[in-house]
């Protein structure tokens, strides 16, 4: 089985589910997760999860993600970008560069979003889109996202591109559908790419049919980032040969068994290495010992 994590460049008229079935059937194993959905338009990267990587899903997921995007000003639809359908067209005359600047930088450092019906979010266990397309809209609850930066790069209006580095669980067609209500003339989503997740860039990002060319001249192990690699946001400890038993059994460290245990911090997480150097997991620093948060054994 291969373990490991790749940085898919996604394409357009993929579901991110898409190719998580596409490349079951490259790689020719079942064990395969990704870390976070893109719309079927929407491209860029998508790191996918192999074997015993699949743990870190939830991890990955969780991490800071940004995004190229355009918006076009003055209409509204359904679905927030230009696929949905048509609810309102006003235009955007009189809208001044100046206004949509203070308008899309007024959401920095965040705000409380409301996710769009057309979503894969659940309400009731029901995904949003699944009531959209049966005409059903039910209440949704905001959630705070955290907005990093926004650098708008070109205003040719009523078209506008900015870059957003953001926080899990933002919707960016909601941002500009929201940018558009501040500007009272509507907006929706013309363009979509994620251009980093993590740690993983668009740079090194890889198409489906890169993967299947590596495949086929067995150099895949090439563009296989370790599990460890992938958690590099967190600092790395080893613990003493004497702690090896404590770490099969997925037991508590006390600080002193683990050698480079200085300037810890409560709740910090940690790679956890045992004597040997080889990976064990992530550990949190807590009241003066390490606890098992996500074992990789």
């Amino acid at each position: 089985m291969i373990n490991g994590i790749l940085n898919i460049y996604k394409e357009p008229g993929f579901t991110s589910h898409d190719v998580v079935a596409k490349l079951r059937g490259i790689l020719g194993q079942k064990k395969i997760g990704h870390t976070g959905t893109l719309d079927p338009d929407a491209t860029g990267v998508l790191p996918v999860c192999l074997g015993n990587a699949t743990k870190l899903c939830d991890f990955l997921t969780d991490q800071t993600k940004t995004y190229e995007t355009r918006m076009l000003l003055g209409m509204e639809t359904d679905t927030y970008d230009t696929s949905g359908v048509m609810l309102t067209s006003k235009g955007a005359e009189g809208i001044t560069e100046e206004a949509v600047r203070e308008a899309i930088l007024s959401f920095i450092p965040g705000y409380d979003q409301v996710p769009p019906m057309y979503s894969a979010k659940k309400v009731n266990g029901k995904k949003l889109y699944e009531l959209a397309r049966a005409g059903i809209e039910v209440e949704r609850k905001s959630v705070f996202v955290k907005l990093t930066s926004i650098e708008i790069t070109a205003i040719d209006l009523p078209h506008v591109s900015f870059t957003v580095t953001c926080s899990k669980g933002t919707y960016i067609r909601s941002l500009i559908h929201d940018i558009g209500e501040k500007l009272k003339c509507g907006a929706v989503m013309e363009q979509l790419r994620r251009i980093k997740s993590g740690v993983f860039g668009i740079e090194d990002s890889l198409t489906l049919d890169a993967i299947e060319e590596l495949m086929q001249n067995d150099r895949l192990e090439e563009r296989l980032v370790k599990t460890d690699e992938a958690l590099s946001v967190y600092r790395a400890v080893h613990a003493g040969k004497s702690a090896d038993k404590y770490l099969q059994n997925g037991n508590l460290l006390k600080r002193d068994a683990v050698e480079d245990a200085d300037d810890v911090n409560d709740g910090e997480v940690f790679r956890m290495y045992d004597a040997n150097g080889r990976f064990i997991g992530l550990y949190a620093y807590e009241s003066g010992q390490f606890k098992p948060r996500k074992m990789f054994l």
